[in-house]
């Protein structure tokens, strides 16, 4: 018997055993008014993603300033965190952690039509956006609602879950063919599934859905995303811009949000009486 090859391939057993073991099946939101349920795989905690994700974005911020394109328009940046400032305490109905997180919004001075926020609350919105689109406060506000939808459903660390299982069932059969150890480098798959990677179809769908709900809360008009979303496919001609290309099909896609829109309605009337 060749107790070597039987020792490599119960280590197997062990890894795959305790990765299956290690991960948890969570309900990271409420459902809201708009009826987000679906229940997520983790195998990475909270603490660990959130903490190579705000890793991740001071070096972005850094990146950025030592280009001369953080924060260089004062109007900009007054205006987006004004919204920001009203959109955060709406994901209370979501999660109620939520608004306590320590969240950053920076504005990044870039031709890219693009925002984005990591998990923890970690936000960019870049001026190709607010220019080029010339969007309204209602249209900037959608769009900063679907990035954080993104944070709350806690997207990011759904996918490095997932990335770091498949990491560990490859590393563990390498070994078990003579390949070589293979590690698990958490930090770099947080960074490349907060930022490099896009989003699943299922992902963009639900924060849709709940950015339409956050907006409204806040006191912008929900119907807004729809108009947002038709800038955007008209940016670059017939090439959708980067933030579009990996999203549903934009027909779709308008009549999901022109649907969740309207169902989130009263929120937003209720909101303006206040």
């Amino acid at each position: 018997m060749n107790w070597s090859l039987l020792a490599t391939r119960s280590a197997l057993a062990l890894t795959l055993l305790a990765a299956l073991a290690s991960c948890q099946t969570v309900q990271t939101t409420q459902p809201g008014a708009v009826g987000v349920e679906r229940k997520q795989a983790m195998l990475l905690s909270s603490s660990q993603v959130n903490n190579s994700a705000s890793m991740a974005y001071q070096q972005e911020m850094k990146k950025a300033a030592g280009k001369n394109m953080l924060n260089r328009d004062a109007a900009q940046v007054t205006r987006v965190k004004t919204i920001a400032q009203r959109l955060i305490p709406a994901t209370s109905v979501f999660r109620p952690d939520a608004p306590k997180w320590a969240w950053e919004v920076n504005v990044v001075t870039s031709d890219q039509v693009n925002a984005w926020c990591m998990p923890g609350g970690k936000m960019a919105v870049y001026t190709g956006l607010i220019e080029k689109l010339k969007v309204t406060d209602d249209e900037l506000a959608a769009v900063m609602g679907h990035e954080i939808a993104h944070a709350l459903r806690e997207h990011g660390r759904e996918r490095a879950s997932q990335a770091a299982g498949q990491t560990l069932i490859l590393g563990a059969a390498g070994a078990a063919l003579g390949l070589g150890q293979g590690s698990v480098q958490l930090a770099q798959i947080v960074t490349d599934v907060t930022f490099n990677l896009p989003n699943s179809r299922e992902h963009e769908i639900e924060a849709d859905r709940i950015g339409v709900e956050l907006a409204a809360r806040a006191g912008y008009d929900p119907r807004a995303a729809v108009t947002l979303w038709q800038k955007m496919g008209q940016v670059g001609g017939s090439a959708p811009p980067q933030f579009l290309s990996t999203h549903p099909s934009p027909e779709n896609r308008q009549k999901d949000l022109t649907s969740y829109a309207a169902r989130v309605m009263p929120l937003y009337e209720s909101a303006r009486k206040r």
